[in-house]
C-alpha cells in the first residue's frame, strides 16, 4: 500500500504536517480535506477570536460525511507539542481529567482541520474563567415550519431583549436553525446564565404560543413550531463556533448575521429552513466576510450586565 501523501507547511513559526489533501469529504459536492484546511486557514482572522482561550471539542469525519465519525474532547495521540491545551476535571465525577485542545492560532486550526475535524465546538466560557460564561445562547430549532416563522421568532427574541436594555446577536446554526446569543460580562455562574435563558424563552413562548414550543421530547413536540432550546447553557456544554463548517451536503457554514438578514428572511416563503441556511458555504463565506466584515466584530460583541435587565423584565414582563 502506498504511503499517504503528506506535505509540511510553515505557518508562523510552526510546521504543520498535512496529509491526503485530495481525500473527498463531501462526496456529492467534491469538496476535499484540502478545501477544508484552506477554508479554515482563510477564515483564521475571523474564527480565531471565537475559539481562542476556549476548550475545543471536534467532530471528526476522516473518511467523509457519509462514513463513521466521532466527537473528540481529549487531545489526539501524536499531537505536536506546540499545540496549546488545558486540563479540565471530567464532568463524570470521576478522578480522571480531560486535556482539551485550545485553538489560539492558525497553525493549530490547520492541524485540527487536517484531522478531518469538520465541525468545531467550543465552551461558553474561556480561560482563565471557565466557571463563568461570557455569553448566553438559545437555540431556535424549527420543527416542520418555514423560514418566515423562524425569522419571526428570532426577531421577537431580539425585540424582547432590546425592550429590557440588552443587545443580542444572531447566527445560523449551519443546519436548519438560528442561534440567538447574548454576550455578557464573565461575572455570572452557569446556573444564573441558564436561568436567564429560560426566563427569556418562556417569555417568548408566552407571547407566541402557536409558533413556539418548549417541549424537549421530539415525539411530543407539535409540528409547525420552533423549539426554544434554552438548556444548552452549562459548564462543559458546547456550541458550534461561528464560521464552523457543518458535515452536511453543500458544506454549509454557521455564520454570524446582521438582524437585517433575519428581517429579510421574514419576508420569504421558503418552507425549508435548511435550504435558506445552506446559502453560506465554504465556497463563498471567505469572500462574503472579506467584503462585508463580521457583524459580531468588536463593535457588535458587547459584554453586558444582567442586573438592570432583570429589573426591567420584572416591570415589563409580569
Amino acid at each position: 500500500m502506498a504511503a499517504s501523501p503528506k506535505t509540511n507547511v510553515t505557518i508562523g513559526d510552526r510546521v504543520v504536517a498535512l496529509s491526503n489533501p485530495d481525500k473527498v469529504l463531501w462526496p456529492r459536492d467534491g469538496y476535499t480535506k484540502g478545501d477544508l484546511v484552506a477554508y479554515y486557514r482563510a477564515m483564521a482572522p475571523y474564527i480565531l477570536p471565537y475559539l481562542a482561550g476556549r476548550p475545543l471539542t471536534i467532530e471528526r469525519f476522516p473518511n467523509g460525511i457519509d462514513e463513521a465519525s466521532w466527537w473528540e474532547k481529549e487531545k489526539p495521540r501524536g499531537m505536536p507539542g506546540w499545540v496549546k491545551t488545558t486540563t479540565v476535571a471530567s464532568a463524570s465525577g470521576k478522578n480522571d481529567n480531560v486535556e482539551f485542545i485550545v485553538c489560539d492560532d492558525e497553525a493549530t486550526l490547520a492541524y485540527v482541520a487536517n484531522l478531518g475535524a469538520i465541525v468545531l465546538h467550543v465552551w461558553y466560557s474561556h480561560l482563565p474563567k471557565l466557571e463563568t460564561p461570557d455569553f448566553i445562547l438559545i437555540d431556535l430549532d424549527p420543527y416542520d415550519c418555514g423560514i418566515a416563522m423562524l425569522a419571526r421568532v428570532a426577531l421577537r427574541f431580539r425585540d424582547e431583549l432590546q425592550n429590557i436594555g440588552l443587545e443580542p446577536l444572531v447566527k445560523t446554526t449551519g443546519g436548519s436553525g438560528l442561534h440567538v446569543l447574548l454576550p455578557v460580562q464573565a461575572r455570572y455562574d452557569y446556573d444564573t446564565a441558564k436561568n436567564f435563558a429560560e426566563l427569556v424563552a418562556r417569555r417568548v413562548n408566552g407571547l407566541m404560543p402557536d409558533d413556539t414550543t418548549l417541549e424537549r421530547a421530539i415525539a411530543k413536540r407539535p409540528k409547525g413550531r420552533v423549539y426554544l432550546d434554552y438548556v444548552q447553557v452549562g459548564k462543559g456544554k458546547t456550541y458550534v463556533s461561528p464560521f464552523s463548517v457543518r458535515a452536511r451536503d453543500g458544506a454549509p457554514v454557521s455564520i454570524p448575521l446582521g438582524w437585517d438578514e433575519v428581517e429579510a428572511m421574514r419576508r420569504k416563503r421558503a418552507p425549508d429552513t435548511a435550504s435558506e441556511m445552506a446559502r453560506w458555504t465554504i465556497a463563498n463565506v471567505p469572500k462574503i466576510v472579506k467584503k462585508s466584515g463580521d457583524p459580531w466584530s468588536a463593535e457588535g460583541w458587547k459584554p453586558q450586565r444582567l442586573e438592570k435587565a432583570l429589573s426591567n423584565a420584572r416591570s415589563l414582563w409580569e
